[in-house]
């Protein structure tokens, strides 16, 4: 073989061999979303495990986000899910997803406790070709195959025109309880708050940390009462925390005068649907869990090869004592 011929041949090969490692790379890497990796998919015959992370369940709405996913997923006698509790510790959460990862799970359902120190974890499992869910709260970059849940800035905005037009229309003083400081909800909600009451007259006394938590949020609103015993209305960035801070008003003697606002709506008895129907709160936001358009959005990549759009943006509603027991029974039918 002449020289000539053995480079053109040689070339020829490699450029076959560059070519092929090029498309394994792309399948990996491309972005183009877990959900139309090959391996994902298996259709209606295969058997399929679904990991859930959840970032704790001392919260009810977490607790009826992984029961809404339970009971959504025994239609499907394919799906297999398992769930672990990260008991809002970061580390945890991280071990929790590689233990999934380890046994080789087929999607990844995740609630994040925090967002940037789950983003690794997640975007391991991503560009491992395992279709990834992210839940209610973000994490940093777009390494997951959809997020799924209500837009947060939008609510505390709502939150805070309903708080100025209906609670203190004439501006007044109050208290904010966050949520857990690094999960994006607790942003966001903040943000959109501050928009809804910018120019009404409303001064945040103070902000603190309630972490989601009843029980936190009652120890903090106690403190708050206190040193400010001029607040008229607390914004909650949750029903539990509302729920707390109403049961410290109340063991301070500041109950009816001090008014409550929180967010979830949870259609269950402890609920805050139900905690607006009582008069506890004064309005909620239904903040649906995701879990039924999670498992549907596990049907359309596992047993029908499809590839779900990257935003699944849910509905809200406001819920006041004028429409709580329409709310509640309409959720439950």
């Amino acid at each position: 073989m002449s020289g000539k011929h053995w480079a053109i041949k040689h070339w020829a090969i490699l450029v076959l061999v560059l070519a092929a490692t090029a498309c394994g790379t792309t399948h990996e890497n491309s972005g183009q979303g877990a959900s139309t990796s090959a391996r994902a998919c298996r259709g209606q015959d295969g058997e399929y495990t679904i990991g859930v992370s959840q970032a704790n369940l001392g919260e009810p709405y977490r607790k009826q986000m992984n029961d809404d996913i339970a009971r959504a997923a025994r239609q499907y006698p394919q799906f297999t899910v398992e769930f672990a509790d990260a008991q809002q510790d970061n580390a945890k959460q991280v071990a929790d997803v590689e233990n999934f990862l380890t046994r080789r799970i087929d999607l990844l359902i995740i609630s994040p406790n925090e967002a940037t120190p789950l983003t690794a974890v997640v975007k391991k499992a991503y560009d491992k070709g395992i279709p990834v869910l992210v839940l209610d709260r973000k994490v940093d970059g777009d390494a997951y195959t959809q997020w799924i849940g209500a837009d947060n800035v939008d609510i505390g905005r709502q939150a805070g025109q309903y708080l100025a037009d209906e609670i203190l229309p004439h501006g007044g003083k109050i208290a904010e309880i966050r949520g857990l400081a690094g999960s994006t909800p607790a942003k966001e909600r903040q943000d959109g708050f501050a928009k809804g009451i910018e120019g009404r007259g409303i001064d945040i006394v103070t902000t603190v940390d309630g972490d989601w938590l009843r029980e936190k949020a009652q120890q903090q609103a106690d403190a708050i009462f206190k040193a400010h015993p001029e607040i008229q209305a607390v914004y909650a960035q949750n029903d539990p925390m509302a729920e707390g801070a109403y049961l410290a008003a109340k063991a301070a003697g500041l109950v009816p005068r001090v008014k409550f606002l929180g967010i979830d709506g949870l259609p269950i008895p402890p609920g805050g649907i139900k905690a607006v129907e009582a008069g506890r709160l004064e309005a909620t936001f239904v903040y649906p869990t995701g879990g039924r358009e999670a498992v549907a959005s596990a049907k359309s990549i596992l047993l029908d090869c499809a590839k779900p759009p990257k935003t699944q943006l849910l509905p809200t509603q406001l819920v006041t004592r004028a429409n709580a027991a329409e709310v509640y029974a309409k959720a439950n039918r």
